[in-house]
C-alpha cells in the first residue's frame, strides 16, 4: 500500500476511533481476568490521546476525600522520580535517544515504523531528551518544591535510579553508571564510572528501571523487548524481555527474570520483601488483549514472551515457536487493563495516607495508543493484604484527558515523599503532582 493510501486510510481511523465510551472497570484487571480470542486486522487501530496542555487553574481529579498540587512545574519530559533518604525528589527528565543511522523505529519497518512516527507526533513527544536529573527539595513542608537544581547533566536518557551508601546509580538507555553522592548534594561534577553495559541498539523499548536490593549487594534492571513480538529476530533481544541482576562491584551480569516484554516499574512489596514489576504487554491481538500487568518477581522464572501470554496462551504469529519454553511460562499475578501503559508502580508507606493504603500498589498509567476506547490515562491503586493483591483496582487520580480527548497530561513515575504524599511524573503536562488526603 502506498504511503498516501495508508495516511488516508489511518486518518479514517483515527476518526473512527475518536468516540470514547465508558469502560468497564473489572474487565481486563484482577488476579483472573476474563481474556477474549485474538483479533488481527488488516491495520493496527491507531487513538492515542493527541498531546495539549493544562489550561490555568485545571489539574487532575483526584479520588473522594484526596486533594492535589502541583509538586514542582516546567519541567522536560519529566518521567521518573526517586526519593533520596534527606527527603529530597529526584527526577529524570528523559526521552528517547537518537536511533542509530540506518534504523527505523524499532517498530519493524514498513506501515507500523510509520505509524509509530505518526503516533510520537500525536503524543507531543520531543524530539530531544534533556538528559538529565534534576533535585527537587521541600524544605518548609507546604507540598511544593522551593528549590530545584540539576543534580546531573549530560547523561544518556536516563530514567532509573538508586542510592547504595554514598554512591547513586543511574541507568542510562545504554548502561548502568555510577556516581559519588554526599546527604545533601545538589549537584554532581564527578565524572560517570561505567559499572555495567545494557543493551541498546535500536531501542524501540528505552527505558531502564532501576532499583537495588535491600542489602545494596544487587542491582535490578528492567529492559525493554526490541519489537512487539519479535519481528526483527530474536538476535535483537539478547538480555532484554527481562529483568537483569548486575553485581555493582564488579558489573558482573545474570538475567533475573525473562519474558516481560517491557519490565518497567520495579518495587519491593514491603510486607512479603518480594521483588515486583510493571509489563507492558504485546500490541495488535485485539482491544482486549493482551493485559498489562503487575506480577512478583520468581527469580529464574520466564513469564511467556513472545512465545505466548499471560502464561501459557500460545502466540499463533510467532514462529519458530518454542513448546518448552511455553512449558515453563509463569502466569502474572494480577492483570491491570489492556494496552493501559502502566509503567510507574510503588507501594503505600508512611502515615499521612488512610492505613489501608499501606502496602498497596500505586500504578501510573500512561494510557493507550491502540485501543477502542482508551484505557489508562490514570493513577490506580490495588489494595494487598498479606503481601498479595486483595480487591479490585481504585481509581486515585483521573481527569488527565479534556471534553475533547486531548490528552493534558500522562502519568508516569510514582513515588512517596518524605511525609506521605504521592508524586506523580506527568510527562505530556511537564508537572510533577503531589496526592495528600483532603484537610
Amino acid at each position: 500500500m502506498r504511503p498516501a493510501a495508508l495516511a488516508a486510510l489511518t486518518v479514517l481511523t483515527l476518526a473512527a476511533c475518536s468516540t470514547e465510551s465508558r469502560i468497564d472497570p473489572t474487565e481486563g484487571f484482577g488476579p483472573d481476568p476474563t481474556l477474549p480470542g485474538p483479533r488481527t486486522t488488516l491495520l493496527p487501530t491507531v487513538n492515542i490521546a493527541e498531546a495539549t496542555r493544562w489550561p490555568e487553574g485545571r489539574t487532575p481529579t483526584p479520588a473522594p476525600g484526596f486533594r492535589v498540587q502541583a509538586f514542582a512545574s516546567g519541567l522536560d519530559h519529566p518521567r521518573w522520580l526517586y526519593r533520596l533518604p534527606n527527603g529530597d525528589i529526584l527526577v529524570a527528565e528523559s526521552n528517547a535517544p537518537p536511533k542509530p543511522a540506518g534504523l527505523d523505529s524499532g517498530a519493524g519497518g514498513g506501515f507500523r515504523a510509520w505509524a509509530q512516527k505518526l503516533i510520537m507526533r500525536r503524543a507531543g513527544a520531543r524530539a530531544e531528551s534533556a538528559d538529565r536529573i534534576t533535585l527537587l527539595r521541600d524544605a518548609d513542608g507546604d507540598g511544593v518544591a522551593e528549590t530545584r537544581t540539576a543534580l546531573l547533566e549530560n547523561l544518556t536518557s536516563p530514567f532509573g535510579m538508586a542510592l547504595v551508601g554514598e554512591t547513586l546509580y543511574v541507568a542510562n538507555a545504554d548502561a548502568v553508571v555510577a556516581f559519588p553522592y554526599r546527604p545533601g548534594d545538589t549537584r554532581i561534577t564527578a565524572a560517570p564510572r561505567k559499572v555495567a553495559d545494557l543493551p541498546a541498539g535500536r531501542n524501540h523499548h528505552w527505558t531502564k528501571s532501576l532499583v537495588a536490593s535491600p542489602d545494596g549487594s544487587r542491582l535490578y534492571v528492567g529492559v525493554g523487548s526490541n519489537s512487539n513480538i519479535g519481528e526483527n529476530g530474536m538476535d535483537e533481544e539478547v538480555e532484554r524481555a527481562a529483568i537483569l541482576e548486575i553485581d555493582p562491584a564488579t558489573g558482573a551480569r545474570r538475567i533475573h527474570a525473562s519474558g516481560l516484554r517491557n519490565p518497567v516499574g520495579l518495587a519491593w512489596q514491603p510486607d512479603s520483601g518480594k521483588l515486583w514489576v510493571a509489563v507492558n504487554e504485546r500490541d495488535e491481538l485485539g482491544n482486549d488483549l493482551v493485559p498489562d500487568y503487575m506480577t512478583s518477581v520468581t527469580p529464574g522464572g520466564f513469564y511467556g514472551w513472545p512465545y505466548s501470554y499471560y502464561g501459557q496462551i500460545v502466540d499463533e504469529r510467532v514462529e519458530p515457536r518454542n513448546p518448552a519454553l511455553v512449558a515453563r511460562a509463569l502466569r502474572p499475578d494480577y492483570a491491570l487493563g489492556a494496552h493501559t501503559a502502566s509503567l510507574g508502580l510503588t507501594f503505600g508507606e508512611g502515615d499521612l495516607f488512610p492505613a489501608r493504603y499501606r502496602g498497596g500498589a500505586f500504578i501510573g498509567q500512561h494510557g493507550s495508543w491502540n485501543r477502542r476506547p482508551r484505557n489508562g490515562y490514570k493513577v490506580i491503586f490495588v489494595p494487598f493484604a498479606r503481601g498479595v493483591p486483595d480487591g479490585a483496582p481504585q481509581d486515585i487520580l483521573t481527569g488527565f484527558l479534556n471534553e475533547e480527548g486531548q490528552a493534558m497530561g500522562r502519568p508516569v513515575g510514582v513515588q512517596f515523599d518524605a511525609r506521605g504524599g504521592l508524586l506523580v511524573a506527568d510527562d505530556v503536562g511537564n508537572v510533577i503532582w503531589r496526592v495528600s488526603p483532603a484537610a
